[in-house]
This record gives C-alpha cells, sequence and structure tokens, in this order.
C-alpha cells in the first residue's frame, strides 16, 4: 500500500522500520519540527525524523496542518492509508478524510480505557492488571473512533513504564502491518461508552514520594514513572531519582531503610529499590547504587508532604 507515517518519538520507530519491512510504500513521513535539546540547545531532529533519514524517506515537519496549503500537500501524496502513532498534532477532517482508507492510529491501551496522552503510565500508575493496543480508524475526537484490532497483554509486576513502552511498540509494529493485509475483511468495532477513562499528561508534581502511602501504590508511582519523569526522594539533602521497586514484607516509620539493601518502610508494607539515579550520574541498579551511596539501616528518607 502507498503509506503516509505520522510519529515522532522512539516509540513510533519500529512501526515505521515494520511497514518499510513489509514492502510498503512510504509516500512521506510527518513528524514534529527538530527542537532545541542538549547542552548547546541545537536543533535535534525527532527520533523519526532521523530513522526516516536513514532510510531515504522523505521528511516534512509542519507546525501544523490547519491551513488548506498544508492540507493540499498532504491529500496531493495519493495515499491509500495513514498510519499514526504518537504524532502530536491534531489532525484536522480534510487530514483524516483524505487517505483513500483513511488514517489509523496505533494506540497503546485496551480502547476505551486510557484515551489520551499518557496511556502506558496511567495503566501502571492505577495498578491495571492488562493493557495492551488498539489499532483505530480515527475521527475528530480524542481516540474515540472505532476499533479494527487489539491485543492484550499482562503487565508485569515490577514492569516499569520504560520496559512496557518498548512491549507495546513492537506489539504495535505487528499489528499495524496485520491491519493493513487484512484492511478490507476487518469489521470495526465502535467502542463502548462504557469504561471511558482518560490519560491525562504526567505531571512533574506526581513524582515526589510520599512514603506515608501504601507499599502498592509507592511501588506503582516509582515503576510508572520510571525511566521519565522519574519519582524522587532525598537523602542527606540529595534528591535521588527512583526507577525501579517491588513490594515486599516489612514496616516501619514511613521512609526509614529497614536493611542495607534499599528497603524503606511505607504506610503499609515496605517497598525494595532496585534502580536509582543520583544527579548528574548515570541509572544504575541497585547494588551498584548503594555501593556509591550506602543507605544503612534506619536511615530516613525524604521528607514526608504534608508532615510537620
Amino acid at each position: 500500500m502507498r503509506v503516509i507515517f505520522m510519529g515522532t518519538p522512539d516509540f513510533s520507530v519500529p512501526v515505521l522500520e515494520a511497514l518499510v519491512a513489509a514492502g510498503h510504500e512510504i509516500a512521506a513521513v510527518y513528524c514534529q519540527p527538530p527542537r532545541p535539546a542538549g547542552r548547546g540547545k541545537k536543533d535535534r531532529p525527532t527520533p523519526v525524523h532521523a530513522r526516516a533519514e536513514a532510510l531515504g524517506l522523505e521528511v516534512r515537519h509542519p507546525e501544523r496542518l490547519r491551513s488548506a496549503e498544508e492540507q493540499e500537500r498532504f491529500a496531493a501524496l495519493g495515499a491509500d492509508v495513514a498510519v499514526v502513532v504518537a504524532y502530536g498534532l491534531i489532525l484536522p477532517q480534510p487530514v483524516l478524510d483524505a487517505p483513500k482508507h483513511g488514517c489509523l492510529n496505533i494506540h497503546a491501551s485496551l480502547l476505551p480505557r486510557w484515551r489520551g496522552a499518557a496511556p502506558i503510565h496511567r495503566a501502571i500508575l492505577s495498578g491495571d492488571a492488562e493493557t495492551g493496543v488498539c489499532i483505530m480508524q480515527m475521527e475528530a475526537g480524542l481516540d474515540t473512533g472505532p476499533v479494527l484490532l487489539r491485543e492484550a497483554t499482562k503487565i508485569g509486576a515490577e514492569e516499569t513504564t520504560g520496559e512496557l513502552h518498548d512491549r507495546l511498540s513492537a506489539m504495535g509494529a505487528r499489528l499495524i502491518t496485520e491491519a493493513l493485509d487484512r484492511l478490507d475483511g476487518l469489521a470495526p468495532e465502535v467502542q463502548p461508552e462504557d469504561g471511558v477513562t482518560y490519560a491525562q499528561k504526567i505531571d512533574k508534581a506526581e513524582a515526589a514520594v510520599d512514603w506515608s502511602r501504601p507499599a502498592t501504590e509507592i511501588s506503582r508511582q516509582i515503576r510508572g514513572l520510571a525511566p521519565f519523569p522519574g519519582a524522587w526522594t532525598t537523602l542527606g539533602g540529595e534528591r535521588i531519582k527512583l526507577l525501579g521497586a517491588r513490594v515486599v514484607a516489612g514496616q516501619g516509620a514511613p521512609g526509614t531503610a529497614l536493611d542495607d539493601g534499599f528497603t524503606i518502610a511505607c504506610g503499609e508494607g515496605a517497598v525494595q529499590v532496585t534502580r536509582a539515579q543520583r544527579a548528574g550520574k548515570g541509572a544504575q541498579e541497585a547494588e551498584t547504587f548503594l555501593r556509591g551511596m550506602a543507605i544503612p539501616r534506619g536511615t530516613v528518607l525524604g521528607a514526608i508532604p504534608g508532615a510537620d
């Protein structure tokens, strides 16, 4: 098929690669424009932009798609279908209507649960047992279109957003190639009204750990915000990111180390931190981290928000 690909971050790259590997003709790749990044604040192309150029594909990165001129340029590509995954712009109706088979979106949740911007984070933060990927026919509403294909997967007890992100990206790449192969025979499934939830963007204010909360919630917070923005606490006046955790047995004053192995008491139960990061340094497994920054039994981490 003649495909327009629309995506921007790392999550989208395996999908583009899968479409190329499957032999589809990529008419053009749309992504967000290069933006300042790094210490020099030089414009840096997005992951999709960089990969598309390496594949020899035409890259377009308009600031918006509202103008008649941009919509005409899009329609002039004469695409059979557009594949959209984490693109970052709202698609106006003329864009949705331009390809012969419309625009298909790869969404990382089991719709109608977790429509919106951060479905992977929210699934873990909320303690969902499973999530998945949906291939959806796009329409004007936010992730409201009928679903053509879906596949579920269990969320691991210690899985982080980063790990789940990579699994769902690979799943989405496989499902979209299957959807394109079967497109004429797929029956759209209208999303039910019951069960609709919205995955709001992650606010950095959600990242501070309140050790008075139950261990199950803190474990979800740590895993759900890893690797970005990273849940954090303080130790000796230094902020440290907590990037992996498991719920373990134990009790004590909230925020207190129960052993020398990064087991921290919570309001109910305890968590063992499995991965952490000091400011200005790389992320480390707990054993390595503790060799450079010991946390002996009885150490108190962080202040509990709202406490005197």
